[in-house]
């Protein structure tokens, strides 16, 4: 005999609670806010420039002078903070990424100006020598190796000079063994213990990374690939252990990178540490959206919201995310989903 639905759901409604906006926004498990969103820009020396992205549309490198009038449209819109990457001239790059160690360097130049600004908004800086060796690795290469420990050392003293020019969080992202404890030393050493550490802690060999390598013009620069010491990503054990060495030299913060091929690994990083966790929506993620958007396969606002949706239900505190602009306005506008 055929049961009734009531017979079979045993007057359980689950379409009871999202029958209205308010309701369905009542019981809503997860919101986006501005404060969840971290905008990484890119910096070109020179005075009134920007400089299109040809592979990440609507994205644009910029001179110092107008990266300060971007941070103060982001702290306006309420957005948490910024993160920098620099594109300088090939002629500035030799083979241990030296000019990094510039204090009057273009991170150090943008992290002077913005302060000087804008000092509400968070500025976080990468370590990794890849936008400075003529290589295009995050390393010191030599002999077609990449040189652990030199490099460690390099990245240690780039962090104290870019925590002199006032950034508020150090995030090396160059994946050498032991430069998380490596960096909290020098950084305590030089009476910068209130700077933070967001360590990019499991940083995966991905292909999603192809529109970055542009931005930074590393991209025909590399020689081989990125393998013996960015993480395979087939494996979430061995994430974890990472995460764990990470949280154990001095971490304040985990990264997961890139986002959304790897929410499973967000989830395991966020109820394995309980710390304060976040993904980079890195730069294919952003370019994939894009396209389908300029394509009409696919909305750019829902599919943006929903990306950021989904980071936040995996465990994010917050993301890294070219969107952010895009979704402070949106959200500023009153967006519902």
């Amino acid at each position: 005999m055929k049961r009734s639905v009531n017979e079979i759901t045993g007057s359980k409604r689950m379409r009871r609670n999202r029958r209205f906006d308010w309701s369905r926004r009542l019981v809503r498990e997860n919101t986006v806010t501005c404060d969840d969103l971290i905008w990484p820009i890119f910096l070109v020396e020179g005075t009134n420039r920007t400089v299109p992205i040809a592979s990440m549309p609507s994205v644009e490198r910029m001179s110092v002078d107008k990266a300060v009038e971007a941070a103060k449209a982001a702290h306006d819109l309420g957005i948490t903070s910024i993160a920098t990457f620099p594109d300088i001239p090939i002629s500035k790059r030799d083979d241990t990424g030296s000019a990094i160690l510039d204090p009057n360097g273009l991170i150090n130049q943008a992290t002077i100006a913005i302060k000087k600004a804008v000092p509400d908004i968070g500025i976080i800086t990468d370590v990794a020598l890849d936008p400075f060796t003529s290589h295009g690795h995050d390393g010191i290469l030599r002999n077609g190796h990449i040189i652990n420990d030199e490099t460690v050392e390099h990245v240690a003293r780039a962090a104290v000079i870019q925590a002199e020019a006032g950034a508020d969080i150090i995030a090396p992202s160059e994946m050498m063994d032991g430069r998380i404890g490596a960096i909290r030393d020098a950084l305590d050493d030089a009476g910068f213990n209130d700077i933070a550490i967001m360590s990019y802690a499991t940083k995966f060999a991905s292909a999603f990374y192809g529109p970055y390598r542009e931005a930074v013009s590393t991209g025909g620069l590399l020689q081989g690939d990125k393998k013996t010491y960015y993480l395979d990503p087939a494996n979430s054990d061995e994430a974890l252990r990472d995460c764990e060495l990470d949280v154990f030299e001095g971490a304040d913060m985990l990264m997961v990178k890139p986002g959304m091929p790897y929410l499973d690994i967000i989830h395991r990083v966020k109820e394995r540490f309980e710390m304060p966790t976040f993904a980079y929506q890195v730069s294919g993620e952003y370019s994939m959206i894009m396209a389908g958007a300029e394509k009409g396969f696919l909305d750019k606002d829902r599919a943006m919201m929903e990306a950021m949706t989904a980071f936040k239900r995996a465990g994010c505190d917050g993301v890294l995310t070219y969107f952010a602009m895009d979704i402070a306005r949106l959200l500023d506008k009153g967006w519902k989903p």
